[in-house]
């Protein structure tokens, strides 16, 4: 997300980083391409305006002009406005209140209002174990009802039984009087949406509002739709008491304007943002992380999350064991392969970590994405045990046999055999170090380049080295490489 914004303010960062010292006019010449990229993602004009001259005023003060390092301060006030500009602090739902807590969800038709509803609910009923009910007041869309009723099923989440013919006032009592009678902790009325705003709609709304008394009402919007989203949420904004937005299809805005600029012009914090296609795919907004990310310092502490909601503790434990034993076999690899998939992927994970964001590039031009971790998976599938246990069992016709039984090629074997034998070398370089004492003076940024030397980088050095402004995130993981390469192995396996 955001792709092309961050590529745009890299740029312009990168010039300042690497002058020794700033003058006014030089700070006064990047703002207004900050302002140039801010337009063209689509940014609110308004919003654009008040940005550059915030983040202006900040820089051009003798303090940051007078600075050992001038153009990393002006990176981090930059930081520090954009976060300010999406909402500052990370803003949570208001469900601690007499039980129903009522959550109406509205925006336009085709905004992703019912999938959100089911995602929204999947997350309160897992991570707040809260008992929770859906209903579908959206008698316009067909099979609006049946598709909330199909979601409830898939998220194991309780659906209002639908009455043919009841209108949306009612359907919200009925939903109401049921949610208090069972004892349920929230109901989430998804509400309908139109092609576009109009004054039917807005009545309905401020109707079912009236009856249902919401503690939080969250307008949907889709990001993709841009400085229309904007407009948009100008408008239910004066007509509804909006609590929160939840901004769908942030994987596919690489603009980000409609993030932007939502804060400004609706007074209310983003409080979600939509992923991707599955139920799970809906993350908190958090202000300060999305700004890291969109000016290429990571985001270390939502891959931490991430990595925890997915990692088996008894396959981590199990795999530290033999790391420091120095044993890493092909069965190794692949669950590291299978655990990346679980984390969203090579893209996900390279927006996160800090610095990796440049080499997206260098590993689209290498021929590695997602698709290689599935053949890297399929390779080692097409194995037996022990060709994974003893991968020097692999002779000629055994390679023809794995490559055949994968869809791929002998090169492919072998560029996958070598990527292991470079990771097995890794893990008895860290045994002869002291095993798992060994890895964190590696990752400390001792023998081996810091974090570089596992990601095939080189030179180590505090994090604030890896000139990426200000990496709050990143303390207690220092040696993070002034430019992380991938993995050998990775550069070479798919690379003809």
């Amino acid at each position: 997300m955001f792709d092309s914004l961050s590529d745009r303010l890299g740029s312009v960062f990168d010039k300042l980083r690497g002058r020794g010292a700033l003058t006014e006019a030089d700070v006064r010449a990047a703002m207004r391409e900050v302002r140039i990229a801010l337009l063209e993602a689509d940014v609110a004009l308004p919003v654009v305006r008040e940005f550059v001259d915030k983040a202006t005023e900040r820089a051009v003060g003798s303090d940051v002009l007078r600075s050992v390092t001038p153009g990393q301060m002006v990176v981090k006030i930059v930081s520090d406005t954009l976060t300010e500009t999406l909402g500052s602090e990370t803003s949570e739902l208001l469900i601690d209140v007499t039980p129903p807590a009522v959550i109406m969800m509205v925006g336009l038709q085709g905004s992703g209002k019912t999938t959100t509803t089911a995602k929204l609910a999947k997350r309160l009923k897992e991570k707040e174990r809260k008992k929770v009910l859906m209903a579908s007041l959206d008698v316009n869309r067909p099979a609006a009802q049946e598709q909330l009723a199909v979601l409830g099923t898939q998220t194991d989440v309780t659906t209002l039984p639908i009455v043919v013919g009841q209108q949306p006032v009612d359907i919200a009592r009925r939903a109401l009087q049921a949610a208090k009678l069972q004892g349920f902790d929230v109901l989430m009325l998804d509400t309908a949406g139109r092609l576009h705003v109009d004054q039917a709609l807005m009545d309905e709304m401020k109707a079912v509002a009236d009856v249902a008394t919401p503690a939080e009402i969250l307008l949907v919007v889709d990001s993709l739709t841009g400085q229309d989203a904007v407009n948009v949420a100008k408008s239910f904004t004066e007509q509804v008491p909006l609590t929160g937005v939840v901004l769908t299809r942030m994987d596919g805005d690489a603009r980000g304007g409609a993030a932007l600029s939502m804060r400004a012009v609706t007074g209310q914090p983003i409080k979600f943002a939509g992923t991707g296609e599955k139920l799970d795919a809906l993350e908190p907004f958090h202000p300060q992380r999305v700004a890291q990310r969109i000016l290429g310092m990571g985001d270390v502490v939502s891959l931490v999350e991430k990595a925890a909601e997915s990692i088996q503790q008894e396959d981590a434990d199990k795999l530290a064991k033999r790391m420091a034993a120095g044993k890493f076999d092909l069965n190794d690899l692949r669950a590291q392969l299978s655990q990346m998939q679980r984390m969203g992927g090579l893209g996900m994970l390279a927006g996160m970590i800090p610095g990796l964001k440049k080499a997206q590039a260098q590993m689209t031009n290498a021929g590695v994405n997602d698709k290689t971790l599935i053949h890297l998976d399929a390779l080692i599938g097409s194995m037996t045990l022990k060709e994974r246990e003893r991968p020097e069992l692999l002779n000629a016709k055994r390679k023809i046999r794995v490559a055949k039984g994968a869809g791929l090629q002998v090169q492919d074997v072998n560029r996958l055999l070598k990527m292991h034998k470079e990771m097995e070398t890794a893990m008895k370089k860290i045994k002869k170090m002291g095993g798992l004492k060994g890895l964190a003076k590696m990752f400390a940024g001792g023998g081996g380049g810091g974090m570089g030397g596992l990601l095939g980088g080189g030179g180590a050095g505090g994090a604030a080295g890896a000139g990426q402004g200000d990496l709050s995130a990143l303390k207690g993981l220092p040696g993070m490489p002034d430019m992380p390469k991938l993995p050998p192995g990775f550069q070479n396996f798919l690379k003809k």
